[in-house]
């Protein structure tokens, strides 16, 4: 198996994705969705950072981070968010999947894969595209046939701030819409 290396560079600006143990559609619940929502806000007011561009699907979730100068800490701030999140999802009942006896040993729980893809965007280009790989995911996926369609988005502030308009991608009316290509993203990604 290859070694995976990850980047740590101070103040950096990173593409993320985090996938639930098993693909459980997780986040198809309000709950679990308040949750999340929770344990990141709890760990900004701890280990301050910017997130400019999140999408959550029911198994999985891609966001852009933008870590404060001198900062490379984010995989401790994705421990916390984890461990947080999979702490109250339990207490309130939340159930999660069974594990190998090698994850129990670990005592690791059946919420999160263990690991998640990272990469350290380069540049203004690399940025957006990122960004937009965010806001077509729905679509990718086949839960959307627009972007604008997706609730648990960050798309909605982009369109509102003028980046986008409403109707970016849109195929509502029928238009045919040649989807972006994102096989380089999509090779990395693990989705």
């Amino acid at each position: 198996m290859a070694e995976y290396r990850r980047i740590y560079q101070p103040g950096g600006i990173y593409f993320f994705t985090l996938i639930t143990y098993g693909r459980r559609k997780l986040f198809s619940n309000v709950l679990a969705r308040d949750l999340l929502h929770q344990a990141i806000q709890r760990e900004q007011e701890q280990r301050p950072f910017e997130i400019p561009a999140m999408i959550l699907l029911p198994e999985h979730l891609h966001c852009i981070w933008k870590l404060p100068d001198g900062d490379s800490a984010y995989v401790v701030r994705w421990a916390c968010i984890k461990k947080d999140f999979t702490k109250h999802w339990l207490q309130a009942g939340g159930r999660e999947l069974s594990v190998s006896p090698n994850r129990a040993k670990r005592r690791e729980k059946g919420i999160w894969q263990r690991r998640f893809w990272e990469h350290t965007i380069r540049d203004e280009n690399d940025y957006m595209k990122h960004v937009n790989y965010i806001h077509y995911n729905p679509v990718k996926h086949g839960l959307t046939e627009c972007p604008h369609q997706w609730s648990y988005t960050s798309f909605h502030k982009w369109a509102k701030e003028g980046y986008y308009n409403s109707n970016w991608l849109c195929s509502c009316n029928r238009n045919i819409i040649e989807p972006p290509d994102f096989s380089d993203i999509d090779s990395n990604v693990g989705e």
